[in-house]
């Protein structure tokens, strides 16, 4: 089993990898990062949009790349065994913020994103 504190550092660089490859529109590293399974829903007015990794990659190639620093932050990383881990964040891409449910496998040693579960919202600094 792997040691619980590299683990965790493990999964927290995937998350900052994660974070500023959203607010970059870097899909090269989702192509790298996301399982081949990987499947994202988006909940919005009590529906929820799903899209597997194809779709999703396809979709972050459409996205224009934020200008600036890098916004977002990493509320919570969980590792449960070195097998499986789960991180909450947010990206600010304006005008939005997305609010990310991550849910992380490790599969030949490497942290592989299988799920995201998010929503997106007014920016609470209500800026552009």
């Amino acid at each position: 089993m792997t040691n619980p504190a590299t683990a965790y550092d493990e999964v927290m660089a995937q998350a900052v990898a994660y974070g500023e490859a959203v607010y970059f529109a870097r899909a090269e590293v989702f192509e790298d990062l996301c399982h081949d399974r990987f499947q994202m829903t988006m909940i919005e007015d009590g529906k929820a949009t799903f899209w597997d990794k194809a779709a999703y990659l396809e979709r972050v190639r459409g996205r224009t790349p934020a200008k600036g620093d890098a916004s977002f932050d990493v509320l919570c990383v969980d590792v449960a065994g070195g097998e499986i881990a789960r991180v909450h964040l947010w990206v600010d891409v304006p005008p939005l913020r997305y609010e990310d449910h991550l849910g992380f496998v490790r599969v030949d040693g490497r942290w592989k994103l299988l799920t995201k579960v998010f929503r997106t919202m007014a920016r609470p600094d209500g800026q552009e």
